[in-house]
């Protein structure tokens, strides 16, 4: 076969494009930029280029800043060239500044700032800041993805130095986003809107919004008058508070086409969502995720379309999980998952899908809308679905009767994403243990279960035998584990006292070992686990 001389350069500009749309545009534009060719200058500086540029790239599952020397040639060669196209900066909270002040950004309509916390608000969201014109003239569309230990700030505090001087300063948003980071460590600040008045917290332009609160008082309170145009509204409470909201003054809410809602340890779920849930009748896309406690029944699909559904006439997409806890003395007779099923008949956006756990002390049922859109599942048992959980990173699994290696094998190839996994199981995977050897008695080979991308792992409130079963290379391997929370006593007897190579391999990346007890781990500890992180 003859080979082609073919140059990247002999390529047509339209093949060129094809190529460098493959690519992210800071690499295009750090790459080709002032390389003394002038034909690449110029494609690389065509608004589908410059248009947005994301100087926060994602390395695997952790998001990093840009290099300091990259960021240098950006701000005193590539930006001063191509500030004019820039429509959406993707930034770093750190490294604001100094790219806002490298140009001038007539076209700046989009700005999304990762690591986002109190201070940088105190500092730059006020109308001494030297960007207050950009802020308060050209951004529509502001989205903070918060990276701050909430524990040292206060929900007073955040409510009057961020949420407040938000809409106070950014006078044209249509768009606000204000989300904690995807993974992150810490939870996003909720937002009290007992603590501001209705006029520091209002906006006539604001159609979209994403934001957590510390009530369901709270969503109906935002639905008072004061956002007359939302259209879109995304929530997630975090509170538990119980008010009374049947008397509440929700106004018209004709505009607001599409809700969301995650609500992760609802007391009171008849009494409170399910009149907010009713007033919303010109919704056309719904999308719920309930934790339900405290219910004498499950929530299954006869009550959702009773008492929710056909209150919205115009819906025409419904996206749900809901999970229902009953306490064990409550239950009259075990439901099947067929018994379930069978209720959502009339419910006919798409298919739905059942998990039943029936455990000591209480009984759960999981409904939800296929395919599962969303990122964490907890509780589920031995028994659940042949179908595959894309989106799903965080999973906690709980059942009374043990979890063989097989119910793990299943685990890894329904949930093809797990990142971080809990298991909590106090009931032996076998009936006795050869505690001289190690082994079990019915020791057999295994096929070993892999999950590529698991970072997280919490096996402290698990038998023994769990800590075998994923600390063992021969059964389990995890590459990324950085994250293992376990009982001490466990792993000194499983890894026989920190020698054994079987299980040293899935320690060999472990960055944060967390047990029950404070301890300064000795030097064999640390040989061990060589990554760990003092």
């Amino acid at each position: 076969m003859l080979r082609s001389n073919v140059h990247l350069l002999d390529l047509p500009n339209e093949i060129l494009l094809i190529i460098l749309k493959k690519l992210d545009n800071i690499d295009v534009l750090y790459s080709l930029s002032d390389i003394n060719n002038e034909r690449l200058d110029i494609l690389a500086q065509q608004k589908i280029f410059t248009n947005i540029l994301n100087f926060v790239p994602a390395l695997t599952d952790d998001v990093y800043s840009i290099p300091a020397s990259i960021l240098d040639r950006f701000c005193f060669d590539i930006l001063p060239r191509v500030h004019h196209n820039v429509k959406c900066l993707i930034l770093d909270s750190a490294h604001m500044e100094r790219i806002l002040r490298a140009a001038d950004y007539p076209c700046l309509g989009q700005l999304k700032l990762f690591n986002f916390n109190q201070d940088i608000a105190l500092r730059y969201f006020t109308d001494e800041s030297s960007f207050q014109h950009i802020f308060r003239q050209q951004i529509t569309d502001l989205s903070l993805i918060c990276n701050e230990d909430t524990s040292k700030t206060s929900v007073k505090s955040y409510a009057k130095n961020i949420y407040r001087h938000i809409l106070t300063l950014f006078k044209n948003l249509t768009h606000l986003s204000i989300v904690r980071l995807p993974g992150g460590q810490y939870e996003c600040q909720p937002l009290s809107l007992s603590i501001l008045s209705l006029s520091s917290f209002s906006s006539s332009t604001l159609t979209n919004l994403c934001i957590s609160l510390t009530s369901i008082q709270d969503c109906l309170s935002l639905l008072d008058g004061r956002l007359k145009q939302l259209s879109t509204l995304i929530v997630i409470v975090y509170g538990t508070q119980n008010h009374s909201i049947l008397d509440h003054n929700m106004v018209d809410v004709s505009n607001l086409k599409c809700f969301s809602l995650t609500y992760k340890a609802i007391k009171a779920y008849d009494a409170h969502v399910v009149p907010l849930l009713r007033r919303m009748s010109h919704l056309e896309e719904l999308t719920l995720y309930l934790c339900i406690n405290n219910r004498s029944i499950f929530v299954d699909g006869t009550h959702l379309y009773n008492e929710i559904l056909i209150h919205m006439p115009q819906l025409r997409t419904f996206t749900f999980y809901i999970r229902t806890k009953i306490d064990i003395s409550n239950s009259i007779h075990q439901l099947s998952v067929n018994d379930i099923q069978q209720t959502f008949n009339k419910i006919q956006y798409q298919e739905v899908a059942c998990i039943l756990n029936y455990s000591s002390p209480t009984d759960i049922c999981h409904v939800f809308s296929l395919p599962f859109s969303f990122d964490r599942l907890e509780w589920i048992g031995n028994t659940f679905p042949n179908i595959t959980f894309n989106h799903v990173t965080f999973l906690k699994v709980f059942d009374s009767v043990a979890f063989k290696h097989e119910f793990f094998i299943r685990i890894a190839r329904s949930f093809p994403l797990l990142k971080e996994f809990f298991v909590l199981n106090c009931s032996s995977q076998f009936l006795f243990w050869n505690l001289k050897n190690l082994q079990f008695q019915d020791y057999q080979s295994y096929s070993i279960v892999e999950f590529p991308h698991l970072t997280s792992l919490n096996i402290s409130h698990a038998e023994i035998d769990y800590v075998e079963e994923f600390l063992n290379s021969t059964k389990t391997y995890l590459p990324c584990l950085t994250k293992l929370e376990i009982n001490y006593d466990n792993l000194i007897y499983v890894t026989e006292n920190f020698t054994r190579d079987a299980t040293r391999v899935n320690c060999a990346k472990v960055k944060w070992l967390i047990v029950e007890r404070s301890i300064v781990y000795l030097k064999d500890v640390h040989l061990y686990f060589p990554s760990l992180q003092m």
